[in-house]
């Protein structure tokens, strides 16, 4: 019986899914639910605090889990990082930190820790191997964050080496999908486009203005794909190196904006102000070891998208 048949026989094992309501973790419920797991173990942060290591240690040695996906983290964007970097670091040292070290001790017989691709460094090859990690300077706006994912990782490999703990660690490229943060001030640029696509529209303006001449390459996985590809790991892989999760495409930032702009169905003008600065120009990872391992992206951006603006609407207070 091979470590796929182990994890997927097992419908009525207990998974915790540390930060069930966020972007990344609320996809991977609904993955799992969709997959038949019955006994999911959810807790909302005033049910459960994961930066308390007693409270922590109390709650998988009573529930003792079977398997967990740490998906709980504290995030932000660069004003966010610049304004709060004691808090992006601690928090999620001390989550990390009290889930991963609970989850051996009491007998956990998988977990997944989750990270960002904002633990390479600033000038990393593109697009971006594994190994790329620690072999250069971070970006310094978000540092205090990607110091601790990557503290997270050498966790999960450390507790590999000592103790045979099967930890392994997924590091997803730029996320949008159901549950994202449309925050006017505080949002990652394809839910900052939709929402402003979306007043346009409703307000009948003539143009939106962008920021930047459009040129610089992204990459985007909807958090679907992501949580098809944390299952995928969780049945298919136990290696001491951690994953890149990536949709392996490219696009303009100008592609996106008229993607989203067609989606929302904006009539109107689209102007790019070249005064403002584009940032990096080009970040995308690289995800053949997870495509050698049989996985790879199914959602297209423009579905995806489409999917995305109808959760918006639904769902966000206009």
């Amino acid at each position: 019986m091979g470590e796929t048949d182990s994890f997927f026989s097992n419908k009525s094992a207990k998974i915790f899914v540390a930060g069930h309501r966020g972007l990344v973790g609320s996809a991977i419920v609904r993955k799992l639910q969709s997959l038949g797991f019955t006994n999911l173990l959810l807790r909302t942060h005033a049910d459960l605090d994961l930066t308390r290591q007693s409270d922590v240690e109390s709650f998988f040695a009573d529930e003792k889990p079977h398997y967990v996906v740490l998906a709980a983290a504290k995030v932000g964007g660069i004003h966010a990082n610049n304004t709060y970097p004691a808090d992006f670091i601690a928090i999620n040292l001390q989550i990390q930190t009290n889930v991963i070290d609970s989850s051996y001790r009491h007998g956990v017989k998988k977990i997944l820790f989750l990270g960002s691709s904002c633990i390479y460094p600033k000038f990393a090859p593109q697009p971006i191997p594994e190994n790329a990690l620690l072999s250069g300077p971070l970006e310094p706006t978000n540092e205090w964050y990607a110091v601790a994912k990557i503290a997270g990782i050498k966790m999960c490999q450390a507790y590999r080496i000592q103790h045979g703990f099967d930890a392994i660690s997924a590091m997803p490229t730029n996320l949008y999908g159901p549950n994202d943060n449309f925050h006017p001030e505080n949002s990652h640029v394809l839910p900052a486009l939709m929402r402003r696509f979306h007043k346009a529209k409703v307000e009948g303006a003539k143009e939106v203005v962008v920021w930047g001449t459009g040129s610089p390459l992204r990459e985007f996985l909807h958090v679907d794909d992501l949580a098809d590809a944390v299952v995928f790991l969780l049945g298919n892989y136990s290696g001491l190196e951690h994953v890149n999760v990536g949709s392996g495409k490219e696009v303009t930032i100008k592609e996106l904006a008229e993607l989203v702009k067609e989606v929302v169905g904006f009539e109107g003008e689209l102007v790019w102000d070249s005064s403002k600065p584009d940032g990096t120009p080009r970040k995308l990872m690289a995800s053949s070891k997870l495509a050698s391992l049989g996985w790879n992206a199914k959602i297209s951006l423009k579905d995806g998208l489409i999917d995305t603006y109808k959760w918006y609407l639904e769902n966000v207070k206009q």
